[in-house]
């Protein structure tokens, strides 16, 4: 039988492509840089190609070696997996969990959250990563998560999804604002120029504009009518810049200027908050439970 690559191999190709910098690499690996340049020049051999381009300005890969990345990442999920899995059946519900949320849900959750898991799973590190939906999707993928909690619509493909409940959006303008003149507030009626949204990136600005049928990019020429969290975006509606729609958990929370009011819609858009995780994950009694905690705090059946 002909010599297999090393899962370490793997790993030095895989955090030098993350990287591009052979000194970085090995400091991450925790490796001498001649080690993982041996390492990698080993795997070469094995593969029969060179793997990357190396040049005293930049380091690439050759389409072979992007290749081989794209799978030696599935091969490396796969075997935290194994070793997941090997602890899981040890001892379910300890250890390190890795769980992604989304920055419009975080700091409305996780207040509640963190003390329901520590209270239900004493053992377990909850260990917190807050991005954007986009890259919580590729780390899962990965496996540099066990699960991430976001809002749909969002890409899954082959992920296992877990709905957890469907979030109303309510409308938030100024009390003297011209749109409450309208006999029925309703979002195909508002006008266009005068939505306030978060920037490209963030999924909330997606789901408001699903769930609206407003199409893909309002006004994607005006910055103004763009803002880069939630505070910010509050404040330019107090401005009287226009107006926004929110999920009924950031209102619940977020401090709101005198001057703002917020309004239920007659024709009620939401966002549905999932838990996402890989079908192949071993960790189902942490995420079963996670799922039940969650839902907790909607005021769902446990």
């Amino acid at each position: 039988m002909a010599a297999l690559p090393s899962l370490r191999q793997l790993h030095y190709l895989v955090t030098l492509a993350e990287t591009r910098h052979f000194t970085e690499a090995a400091k991450r690996c925790f490796v001498t840089q001649s080690t993982l340049s041996g390492g990698i020049m080993e795997l070469e051999r094995l593969l029969g190609g060179p793997l990357v381009e190396r040049n005293r300005q930049n380091v690439g890969l050759t389409p072979l070696g992007t290749q081989v990345v794209k799978r030696a990442q599935s091969l490396l999920a796969d075997a935290r997996e194994l070793m997941t899995l090997a602890q899981e059946l040890a001892a379910p519900c300890t250890g390190d969990f890795q769980l992604g949320i989304i920055p419009t849900i975080a700091p409305f959750v996780l207040p509640q959250l963190l003390p329901a898991v520590q209270q239900a799973m004493p053992k377990l590190n909850l260990l917190i990563h807050e991005a954007q939906s986009a890259v919580l999707y590729e780390r899962l993928q990965q496996g540099q998560l066990d699960a991430a909690l976001l809002a749909l619509p969002f890409q899954t493909d082959n992920l296992h999804v877990i709905p957890l409940w469907d979030e109303p959006m309510q409308l938030v303008c100024r009390h003297d604002d011209p749109i409450l003149q309208q006999s029925k507030l309703e979002v195909a009626q508002f006008p266009l120029d005068r939505l306030l949204l978060l920037e490209e990136g963030h999924c909330l600005r997606d789901h408001v504009l699903s769930a609206c049928s407003w199409g893909d990019k309002p006004n994607p020429d005006n910055p103004t009518l763009r803002a880069s969290s939630l505070p910010t975006l509050l404040a330019m509606v107090a401005a009287g810049r226009g107006f926004t729609l929110l999920p009924q958990m950031a209102l619940a929370t977020l401090s709101l200027d005198q001057a703002l009011e917020v309004h239920p819609l007659t024709d009620q858009p939401y966002r549905t908050l999932a838990l996402l995780c890989r079908r192949s994950t071993t960790r189902q009694p942490e995420i079963e439970q996670l799922t039940r905690l969650l839902q907790a705090q909607s005021g769902l059946p446990m």
